[in-house]
């Protein structure tokens, strides 16, 4: 019997509106992680991969090159749906064409493209601007035709609540998916009667963003997932966690001189090699020893 592509698969659990949580990945271990917790799918965040890999924050540092490579190798770590954060898609209409053919080679499954005014920066940080309604729905309708396969998702994310807000937000995603989008992800809303009101004037499948000391209102999955909506993302909960742990483990280091295998601290040895696969390259290295 063959198996579910993991395209099909998102697509199924973005028409099933039941709220699956998604969380970020900002590297093939931390999607390693994330699987073995038993998620049904994987974000792969620009954010993250900005602070993790160069120390910076979100402000459009990275480039196609830097979020096409993390996606090639957490796909090949993770079998799991993938969601990639594409930023603007690093340019114009032409510049998103050349993103989409890239990531979906890469092995993305949903790739996310927003409105911002280049360079963009977090969703939930200030300052920020958005291109032009019509400039935003050309570069959904390259992204489609740029894509090969259909299964292929193609995520459109607004941050218009911020400059020209809410209405306009549903305004100018309702005109996304006219464009073609698959999912609409109306960015940063900050009342919680506005995280309820979406599902009922959008008509796609829709994401909403809990930023863990973000603008917008916390909600349990579960609430999420009786108003409608298809997706819950933390996007950098992981990163944030693995911060916190470090802190922990680094400050008993430097005031202790030592740290032991405790698992309240540090994940235990073994684990760390069962996570990455230590067990199944010691299979391959029996099989082909000579």
């Amino acid at each position: 019997m063959t198996a579910v592509s993991p395209r099909k698969a998102l697509r199924a659990l973005a028409e099933a509106r039941r709220g699956v949580i998604v969380p970020g990945a900002f590297n093939a271990l931390s999607a390693r992680v994330i699987a073995d917790a038993g998620f049904e799918a994987i974000y792969v965040t620009g954010a993250g991969v900005t602070n993790m890999w160069f120390g910076m924050p979100d402000q459009a540092f990275m480039g196609l090159a830097e979020i096409a490579d993390h996606t090639a190798r957490i796909r090949d770590a993770v079998d799991l749906p993938l969601l990639v954060d594409a930023d603007t898609g690093f340019g114009n209409a032409l510049n998103v064409y050349h993103t989409v053919r890239t990531l979906e080679r890469a092995g993305a499954d949903c790739i996310q493209l927003e409105d911002q005014v280049a360079p963009k920066r977090c969703g939930h940080f200030s300052g920020k601007e958005v291109i032009s309604t019509e400039e935003a729905v050309s570069k959904i309708k390259a992204a489609v035709d740029a894509r090969r396969d259909a299964d292929l998702m193609i995520m459109a994310r607004t941050d218009a609540c911020a400059t020209h807000g809410f209405e306009a937000a549903i305004e100018r995603a309702q005109k996304m998916s006219e464009a073609g989008a698959d999912i609409l992800f109306v960015e940063a809303v900050t009342q919680p009667d506005e995280v309820r009101a979406l599902p009922k004037r959008l008509g796609p499948p829709q994401l909403m963003n809990m930023v863990i000391g973000g603008k917008t209102p916390i909600f349990g999955a579960d609430d999420l997932a009786a108003l409608g909506y298809g997706f819950v993302l933390y996007a950098n909960a992981a990163l944030q966690g693995a911060l916190a742990g470090m802190n922990r483990v680094l400050t008993v280091l430097r005031d202790t001189k030592r740290v032991d295998e405790d698992p309240q601290l540090v994940a235990p040895f073994a684990e760390r090699q069962r996570l990455v696969g230590k067990p199944e390259w010691d299979a391959l290295e029996k099989r082909y020893r000579t």
